[in-house]
């Protein structure tokens, strides 16, 4: 019950960064809030490894090239591409298309891993490329047929295939979750510092933009992989990667809570999407048991048929 709680909690919370991250781009820039949601989430997600993890430091750092390469691929590239998408697409969109990233890293690890994935998994990436190419048409098939795609809609696809070669360099990385995702953090911050300052990337200047910020700082990067990695103590990895199909399902409930509409391709689009995940899950390989949280992975470094970005 407690694993179930820490699990529904921590999507919700990474739904919102969907809902928030879009409102914020009204008036930011996706460099100038990627910057500052890790500079400012970077010292408390060191601490929080240490006081979790409690990792052999000099055996981490040793790692630093994986961990750059991670960083520069998951934290900072695809964040960017992620909240550039949400400048030019509706949130919602945005969730339910990367709601179909455990096929695409499937694909992936089949031809860069020659993983073999069953007959069942095969269905499912089918399942979820067709509800994919249905929300990014928006119903009309003419779109697909002359590439008439929205800028926003390339930009999350772009962000979800620089997951899938992220998730795929991660399986190699052995740092315990927290530490793993603390350092890349750090060094994303630090990597991303001289294009802030070129770009003029400053603090927030607006009320709505500093809560938009402390949001996506508090909740989707501290809460949720606080959140996460103690449920992961409770429960397998299997089982929590189910829990992120609530990821699309909270951004549609918070979207229709703020008024906003949702189409008829959009509703049968998010159930292809999360059907063929579930089905891709289904005809992979067999849940681990749970392990502690040394050798447990977060989302970021987690088994690749399981996991997707927030």
């Amino acid at each position: 019950m407690r694993a179930a709680l820490y699990l529904t909690l921590a999507t919700l919370f990474w739904a919102g960064n969907f809902v928030v991250g879009q409102a914020a781009m009204e008036t930011m820039q996706p460099l100038q809030l990627t910057f500052w949601r890790w500079a400012l989430a970077a010292v408390p997600l060191l601490v929080l490894a240490q006081a979790v993890d409690r990792p052999d430091w000099r055996a981490v750092l040793r790692r630093w090239p994986m961990l750059l390469l991670l960083s520069c691929l998951g934290m900072s590239a695809y964040t960017l591409l992620l909240y550039s998408a949400l400048g030019h697409t509706s949130a919602l969109n945005a969730s339910l298309v990367t709601a179909a990233n455990p096929a695409l890293i499937m694909i992936l690890a089949a031809i860069l891993l020659r993983d073999r994935p069953g007959p069942l998994s095969w269905v499912g990436v089918a399942l979820g490329l067709a509800g994919v190419l249905l929300i990014l048409a928006g119903g009309n098939l003419q779109r697909l047929l002359t590439f008439s795609i929205d800028a926003g809609e390339w930009l999350i696809v772009a962000a979800i295939t620089v997951w899938g070669f992220y998730t795929i360099a991660a399986r190699r990385l052995s740092v315990p979750a927290i530490t793993s995702t603390a350092v890349q953090v750090a060094m994303a911050a630090v990597v991303l510092v001289p294009f802030a300052a070129a770009t003029g990337a400053g603090l927030p200047a607006t009320s709505s933009e500093g809560w938009s910020l402390a949001y996506i700082v508090l909740f989707p990067s501290l809460g949720s992989y606080l959140l996460w990695n103690l449920a992961l103590k409770h429960t397998t990895a299997a089982n929590a990667g189910n829990y992120l199909n609530l990821i699309a399902v909270f951004t549609a409930i918070i979207t229709v809570a703020l008024g906003q509409p949702v189409t008829v391709p959009q509703i049968l689009g998010g159930v292809l999407v999360i059907s063929g995940v579930l089905l891709t899950s289904a005809g992979g390989k067999a849940p681990q048991r749970p392990r502690s949280s040394k050798s447990t992975s977060s989302p970021p470094s987690a088994s690749p048929a399981k996991f997707r970005p927030r």
